[in-house]
């Protein structure tokens, strides 16, 4: 019997102010949405990672003056390194396609080169990317070497960007959280009110403060759960119409984000939703209506 009264309540209060109860749900809504991207965005990073840092390659550019003995001496250092996983020999010649294919857009810019401007070089993948610093000392110091790069010092920028979106991310998404907390704070509030001679009632004759707190406190946990849903839904969406179809062509810089993680956004989105909304509607009524 107390249940069955217990969830009349909420759908009644939700319904009493339904205003404030979609405003409610939206908000949380959009917080969570920012929320669970953040969190996608941050688990994707973390993807990207592992997947580029693995495909790194060590350029190393020689003189235009390098010799036969110089090369040689260069290649045996390279092939008799243990850091070393595979090697790559690139031409002047074959620099200049490779030129060509990157620039094809710029013809002009293509027709000022010619293959003597660019040097010929070394592609080299390590066991082990961070011990770049170790590889590099060994070679640098052969005769022959122009410069030694690292796509890793590149990546590490890239990655930085990516990691100031997770940051921004995580900023809207705690401002919109802050102003879901006043919203159901807020809702909890006027359905307190409007209810408040039924409260004064039930005090009166000895109910617990469980059986007066629950149906407000139940309310905001089904306004966070439907804004939870909700959230899931767009980030769901925005994966399947936006990152599968519309921006598919940065899947050659983004590696894929499985569903298995978007799925995995609902039972967190759930959580954060319920948890915060019944923390703060719990502390509400402590302060409002004192039991």
């Amino acid at each position: 019997m107390r249940v069955k009264y217990v969830l009349n309540e909420v759908l009644v209060g939700l319904w009493r102010n339904v205003t404030m109860t979609i405003a409610m749900i939206i908000t949380m809504a959009v917080s969570l949405t920012m929320f669970g991207a953040s969190v996608l965005m941050y688990m994707q990073v973390d993807r990207m990672k592992d997947f580029y840092y693995g495909e790194i390659e060590v350029s190393i550019f020689l003189n235009d003056d390098v010799d036969e003995a110089q090369r040689a001496a260069i290649d045996q250092a390279i092939d008799s390194n243990p850091l070393v996983k595979e090697k790559t020999y690139e031409t002047k010649e074959q620099a200049f396609e490779r030129f060509k294919v990157l620039w094809e857009d710029s013809p002009d810019f293509v027709n000022s080169i010619s293959a003597s401007s660019l040097p010929e070089s070394y592609r080299v993948k390590l066991n082990d990317p961070e011990k770049y610093a170790d590889f590099a000392k060994e070679i640098e110091s052969l005769q022959g070497v122009r410069q030694i790069i690292d796509q890793r010092t590149l990546l590490d920028k890239v990655f930085k960007i990516f990691n100031s979106i997770q940051v921004m991310s995580l900023v809207v998404a705690a401002v919109m959280a802050f102003a879901a907390l006043l919203l159901v704070g807020n809702t909890i509030q006027v359905a307190a009110y409007s209810k408040r001679r039924e409260v004064a009632v039930m005090k009166l004759v000895g109910a617990s403060n469980w059986f007066i707190q629950a149906p407000f406190v139940l309310e905001a946990v089904v306004a966070g759960l439907i804004g939870a849903v909700l959230g899931f839904v767009a980030l769901f969406i925005g994966k399947v119409v936006l990152l599968d179809n519309k921006l598919q062509a940065l899947t050659t810089i983004l590696t894929p984000i499985p569903n298995g993680n978007v799925w995995l956004m609902l039972p967190l989105l759930a959580g954060v939703g319920a948890l915060v909304s019944a923390v703060t509607a719990w502390v509400t009524l402590r302060f409002y209506l004192k039991v």
